[in-house]
């Protein structure tokens, strides 16, 4: 046994105990690893690895001359060459084992062989010799081929030798593929069209579970079926179906006589020979297995019978108490012996003193398997406390086709924590520990976003190929498997959490901060909650706000006292014995403490203790306040007391599970490689081995999938908060009445002085800068006055229904129906032509004979009818769905059952409510049947919104139960996403941009070139710079993705799975512009997440940049050759296009320098963003990962013409989180461009149906009307308290971010702040005594835009400023004057 777990790598060191001491850490050659520079040399430091691309900048260097055997023949035998294609390599050695066999002892063949990892066939020099040995090969076998692109490969090689192969033998892959099967008469080149079961079997379209069993089931049966027959035909399918039985039977034996029988049967040097084979020995399909018992179960009464009376382990392990692992493994793995790192996971979980129930099955559905053994089929509940896949692949459907629904549903069942482990497929160890990237981006797509989506955790890589245990990471995966099992046995009682809150950026303001949630009120309420159930949470304050002054010590951020609450001081020995790791962050903070979470002498753990919870202060990044360190391209370590804090939560407090609450911390964005951890990647050395729940904003997929995907977290959705349309307020609201009076009254002779009225007021509304006012007094004609008013109109409607979260959400209080309206009214205004519904707006514009398209256009002209009917449609939806929302809900508000009521409803024909509400507007006709499609959704989703399982979730995280998977995103326009409370996850990479995608990014780019010529003399743009951000294209499916692709001209091609990996060129005729030149800066988020679609984006690019076309239809071209010739380098190279940050690294930076003050002047935060966001990915060697091309980089951006970015739902605009300025080039182009042009700046907004192209400062304003300055938000802010006051301060901070980075801020927008927060006495002291620490900000930023020239004001309120700033200074100093 001992050899089975023998470790792959040998380290110099006679402890083994040390190896996670960073002395050994050396030997994993990681690029991030501190560089110390020796000149000793001998010294550890020499073993630099340059992380640049090794050899073919792939992702595997491997060859398959490893697996060639060429036979010595010296009885001059028949030779008989098969080459052989395959998916993973389990079958190498059983296949090399089987043929070195038959050559020893076999007298009438010599077998020559030579087998290919499908993933080494990206190699030219592996494809050519590849197709070199088809050209004299007998036999071509091929296997679990499903990845297009090579698959494409392995049918151009194996076609041209088809007819002349004695056999082609092709076990379940692509259809491309399968469809090279031959076998005498036998074909499958008619797949997918032929009636016979056999092929009807393989045109399912869902291909899912049913398929792999009813395949082998089919395997089982029909060599006895055939055997009967008579003709040619049917003895050579026969021989098919026994050729799969034999290589599903994997074992030496069963491919030795494979080899015989087809050998015997189809070459023809072997005819007359009798060559003599026996059937194949058949394994169970599926069953439990381990390695140390005498066979394989098929009942796990039988195998725990067996486990009791083991000799080989302690009584502990037999007896009722140790906890339960399930282990699901692949059955090919296990007859093809080549099982190590099953048996090193199955070792080390019984060494640290668990029980296991390994169980497999032989297709690729495991979830039979799963109810079948680890459910108790009497009581119905589970055998095991967690189970963990050491698959990779989903539950159900593996590589191919997945059923999820089937899986989520085998999953609840089980109802424990599901850890879904990685064995390295595509790369050979040392390769991936040499990457940054981590794991190769299909294998992210296949085995790890796939099984996020059967609600799989902890993508923990435990094995290399050829199936090598890796021993750290199988210690770590077995450790937390065992963690999440304690959770379900530990009673309510003695269970510890550590909850984790955020101070972001640093200020005792800012202490408890996330996305749209009030995160104190939220704590207290878990905590209440966890308290009535059981847990110890003893001494809790009375509210929440007096936990607020327990964690930050005095009242709402606190007067008289600038610290914390300190729960530990951890002295500097304990934190190095504590923190293995601690002497690799010295590089980046020199020796602990340092001066971060620090008192000099020892660490500080900031934070408050109720019995066994444990409610703490996240520590923060620690380089934002230094200029000098937000230059460095790629991001520092963590502190020491970022460690500290850790290393106290698991090994001081000991918590069973660690609670981060809301979005976001930094944990998660620390340096190490993008997915795929590694021993030395910090995110895995600082989660350590506690169990990790997470409370995530449903709308952000993509930042919660890094969350899962690099500090292993079970993320549960909340929901923002109930949306509500902005309203008008002050001069707005008087324009509306003056725009009504001129509906009534235009054509009296009051007609002109209304209009000079209204111009007058949307002047002092600022809105000429939206709108081309005439001069006040000036005579106009009647149709002129009619476009002036109704452009001021659309405007105001624009800003009216804008769609703004209210408050701060607060955990387990869903919203009231009432609340509910203004969500479900955005949901109706969307066409669903997936599930047959019309939105409402179009049924209503039906009903008066038009086409709500046209509406929406005439609107954004101004056509005064226009706009008055959209208003009018707005109205009526608005009223429909009171009515109908009324008449779901009791007297407190609460949603009574919508099913009955909607039953009474609907049965009732004229009393539907919205019927009777329409019967009294202009749209008494609307089409009934259409109404009732559309409000059966509506009912559908207002009891989703409502629905309250954010604690239920919680609550089961805990008690160590399974957390139902569901998508991230916008409830708006995937209502699947609620009801809140699920394990969030993205998608699947490879599905995007959908076809519907492509439509919607074609209206837009044509939307943005329009808008760019009407601004730029009729010229096309040659160049536009623009963002791809994670959650919008998760959210959109690939919407900005597909716009990149339509402006450079090109179509995504999907393959037989619906997965997109190709792309197609669009003649110019039909594109009928030029190829827009684009410069791509994807997130850092969007990296991590879509790999694949970054070298897809990457080979579209360099393709168009080869075309022969003319430079001035193709700018790509155009700029890639007078590139190539400034720098002397190849075309291809110098069209690289797709950008971002370093692996491991995220922003640019600009956010933490304008968040934290902390910057010069504008030079430099176009400085940190060149350094960090300058890293190319090449499609050439997409292995290499991330490598820096500034000068490109800089080139490309130089010839921008117009920056854009997209805007994709109404919770997150411009000014609401800091990352839009943060990815903003428009200043910098700039700087770049020869002419010192500055570029057009747009925002594309698809948060409607009505999508808008609009400029940047136009955003820019109407962002701040409907939040900063829109008395209904900062009032809703402010109910808020504490946390509301830093909400209002941030939309400030994020305005100045906008006007230091583009520079497109108006004046007024900060002269109106001031008079809303500073010049109204009332405010200012409810701003200064709810949250001082973030009203003294709040002043800071009002002087410093000031300050640097973004706001010219009178010196009265410089003055002012200056005053209050030294007054809440010393208040918040404690000093009375």
């Amino acid at each position: 046994m001992a050899s089975l777990v023998s470790s792959s790598f040998t380290f110099p060191s006679s402890k083994p105990d040390q190896l996670s001491s960073l002395s050994q850490k050396h030997f994993f050659l990681h690029s991030f690893l501190p560089k110390r520079t020796s000149t000793q040399p001998n010294s550890k430091s020499s073993l630099k690895v340059k992380c640049a691309a090794i050899g073919n900048g792939l992702f595997t260097q491997t060859t398959p001359e490893v697996r060639r055997i060429v036979p010595e023949n010296k009885d001059n035998l028949p030779t008989v060459k098969i080459v052989y294609v395959v998916l993973e390599a389990q079958y190498q050695s059983s296949l090399s084992s089987a043929v070195q066999s038959l050559n020893q002892n076999s007298n009438f063949a010599s077998f020559e062989v030579v087998g290919y990892l499908v993933e080494e066939l990206r190699d030219e020099n592996t494809y050519k010799t590849f197709c070199k040995d088809l050209e004299d090969a007998n036999i071509f076998i091929g296997s679990l081929i499903f990845v297009e692109e090579l698959a494409l490969k392995v049918k151009a090689a194996v076609e041209k030798e088809r007819d002349r192969l004695d056999a082609v033998l092709v076990f379940p892959s692509m259809p491309e593929v399968m469809r090279l099967n031959k076998l005498g008469s036998f074909s499958m080149s008619q797949l997918g069209q032929s009636k016979s079961p056999f092929f009807q079997l393989f045109k399912r379209k869902k291909q899912g579970a049913g398929f792999a069993d009813s395949m082998l089931k089919l395997v089982r049966t029909l060599p006895k079926v055939l055997k009967y027959l008579p003709s040619d035909k049917a003895q050579d399918a026969r021989l098919y179906i026994l050729s799969l039985q034999f290589w599903l039977g994997g074992s030496p034996d069963n491919l030795q006589n494979f080899l015989k029988m087809i050998s015997g049967s189809y070459v023809p040097a072997l005819k007359g020979t009798k060559v003599d084979y026996s059937d194949p020995v058949l394994f169970l399909d599926s069953g439990i297995w381990h390695p140390l018992a005498p066979c394989m179960y098929d009942d796990v009464k039988e195998y725990l019978n067996w486990y009791g009376t083991r000799r080989d382990v302690n009584e502990k392990l037999r007896g009722p108490n140790a906890p339960v692992i399930g282990l699901v493994l692949q059955r090919s793995h296990i007859v093809t012996g080549d099982e190590s790192h099953y048996v090193a996971v199955i070792m080390e979980l019984e060494a640290r003193g668990a029980k296991v129930i390994p169980i497999f099955a032989g297709g690729l559905d495991f979830s039979g398997p799963v109810e079948r053994f680890l459910i108790d089929p009497v009581t119905k509940k589970p055998m095991v406390n967690s189970v963990v896949s050491l698959t990779g692949f989903a539950l159900v459907g593996g590589p191919a086709r997945q059923d999820h629904p089937r899986a989520v549903e085998a999953l609840m069942k089980l109802d424990v924590p599901y850890i879904v482990a990685v064995p390295l497929v595509f790369q050979t160890t040392e390769e991936w520990l040499n990457s940054t990237l981590g794991l190769h981006p299909i294998q992210v797509a296949l085995q790890v976003a796939l099984p996020e989506l059967d609600g799989g955790m902890e993508p923990i890589v435990f094995a290399g190929r050829k199936s090598h245990a890796l021993h750290k990471r199988v210690e770590q995966l077995c450790t937390r498997a065992i963690k999440w099992a304690e959770l379900k046995r530990k009673s309510k009682t003695e269970k510890k959490f550590a909850i984790t809150v955020f101070s972001f950026p640093p200020d005792k303001g800012n202490v408890g901060t996330a996305a749209y949630l009030n995160v104190f009120a939220s704590i207290y309420s878990v905590l209440k909650d966890l308290q009535k159930d059981g847990y110890n949470v003893e001494g809790l304050p009375e509210t929440a706000e007096a936990l607020i002054e327990d964690v930050i010590h005095d009242k709402e951020a606190q007067f008289n006292s600038p610290n914390l609450n300190v729960v530990y001081k951890m002295s500097v020995r304990e934190y190095q014995n504590l923190t293995p790791y601690a002497t690799a962050l010295e590089e980046n903070w020199g020796k602990p403490p340092g001066n971060l979470n620090s008192d000099g002498e020892n660490l500080l753990v900031y934070g408050k203790q109720y019995g066994n919870v444990f409610i703490g202060v996240q520590p923060t990044f620690g380089y934002e306040g230094d200029p000098m360190r937000l230059l460095f391209s790629k991001s520092a370590s963590p502190h020491h007391g970022f460690a500290a804090y850790y290393s106290f939560v698991e090994k001081i407090f000991k918590a069973d599970a660690v609670l981060h609450f809301g979005t976001h911390g930094s944990l998660e964005f620390m340096p190490g490689k993008q997915v795929g951890m590694s021993d030395v990647c910090y995110p895995d050395s600082l989660i350590g081995n506690i169990p990790n729940v997470y409370y995530y904003a449903a709308n952000n997929p993509s930042e919660a999938t890094i969350a899962k995907r690099r500090s292993y977290a079970n993320t549960i959705s909340y929901l923002t908060p109930p949306a509500e349309n902005a309203g008008l307020y002050k001069g707005l609201k008087q324009l509306s009445e003056l725009i009504s009076s001129y509906q009534s009254l235009k054509d009296s002779g009051r007609g002109q002085q209304i209009v000079n009225s209204i111009i007058s007021t949307a002047k002092q509304c600022n809105l000429d800068k939206d709108v081309k006012l005439p001069e006040e007094g000036e005579e106009i004609s009647a149709k002129e006055r009619d476009l002036v008013v109704g452009k001021v109109y659309s405007k105001i409607m624009e800003i009216e229904s804008r769609l703004l979260p209210c408050g701060l959400h607060v955990i387990g209080e869903p919203p009231s129906a009432i609340e509910a309206i203004a969500t479900l009214v955005n949901i109706a205004a969307l066409d669903r032509p997936e599930d047959g519904i019309l939105s409402l707006p179009a049924i209503l514009a039906e009903a008066v004979g038009r086409n709500i398209e046209d509406v929406y256009r005439g609107s954004d002209k101004g056509i005064l009818k226009d706009v008055e009917l959209l208003r009018q449609i707005t109205e009526a939806s608005r009223g429909a769905i009171s009515a109908f929302v009324e008449r779901t809900t009791n007297k407190k508000g609460q949603v009574v059952d919508v099913a009955d009521k909607l039953s009474s409803i609907l049965g009732f024909g004229i009393n539907e409510p919205w019927i009777q509400y329409l019967s009294n507007t202009k749209f008494y006709r609307a089409d009934r049947e259409k109404l009732r499609v559309l409000f059966e959704f509506v009912g559908e989703c207002l009891k989703l919104v409502v629905a309250d399982n954010e604690l239920g979730s919680l609550k089961q995280a805990l008690g160590g139960k399974y957390v139902e998977p569901g998508p991230g995103g916008d409830p708006i326009r995937n209502p699947k996403v609620l009801p809140t409370g699920k394990n969030i996850h993205a998608l699947d990479p490879q599905s995007i941009p959908t076809t519907a995608a492509m439509q919607s990014a074609k209206v837009v780019v044509e939307r943005l070139i329009e808008r760019q010529k009407v601004d730029n003399g009729g010229k096309y743009p040659e160049t536009v710079a623009l963002v791809l951000w994670g959650t919008d294209n998760i959210k959109t499916y690939g919407e900005s993705l597909a716009q990149v692709l339509w402006m450079i001209g090109v179509m995504p091609v999907a393959d037989t799975f619906g997965r997109v990996n190709r792309v197609e060129t669009i003649s110019l005729e039909e594109l009928g512009r030029p190829r827009i030149d684009v410069v791509v800066n994807c997130s850092g988020v969007f990296r991590d997440l879509f790999i694949n679609q970054m070298n897809l984006l990457d080979r579209a690019v360099k393709m168009v940049a080869e075309l022969d076309e003319p430079v001035e239809q193709n700018y790509v071209r155009k700029h890639a050759l007078e590139q190539a010739k400034a720098l002397g380098i190849e075309v291809r190279e110098a069209a690289t296009r797709v950008f971002s940050n370093a692996s491991g690294s995220y922003s640019s930076n600009v956010n933490l320098a304008v968040e934290n003050s902390s910057w010069n002047d504008e030079k430099q935060l176009q400085d940190m963003y060149l350094s960090r966001k300058s890293f190319a990915f090449d499609c050439d060697a997409p292995g290499a990962g991330m490598t820096e091309k500034r000068k490109v980089f800089e080139m490309a951006l130089s010839t921008a013409d117009a920056t854009f970015q997209n805007l994709d739902s109404s919770e997150i605009s411009l000014t609401d989180v800091s990352h839009y300025f943060d990815s903003d080039p428009t200043n910098l182009v700039q700087n770049l461009r020869k002419d010192g042009k500055k570029p057009s700046a747009y925002v594309a907004d698809t948060t409607t149906a009505n999508a808008q192209v609009r400029t940047l400062a136009e955003t820019v304003r109407l962002d701040a009307r409907t939040k900063l300055l829109n008395p209904k938000w900062y009032e809703g802010m402010m109910s808020s308290g504490y946390e509301g006051v830093r909400e209002i301060e941030k939309r400030l901070t994020n305005t100045v971010g906008w006007s230091a980075t583009s520079g497109q801020v108006d004046n007024w927008v900060y002269e109106e702040a001031n008079s809303t927060f500073i010049q109204d006495e009332n405010m200012l002291n409810r701003l200064m005594s709810t949250n001082p620490n973030s009203f003294r900000k709040l002043v800071q930023t009002f002087l410093e835009a000031n300050g640097r020239g973004y706001w010219e004001t009178s010196e009265d309120n410089i003055e002012r400023l200056r005053q209050l700033y030294s007054e809440v200074e010393d208040k918040i100093e404690g000093i009375d004057r």
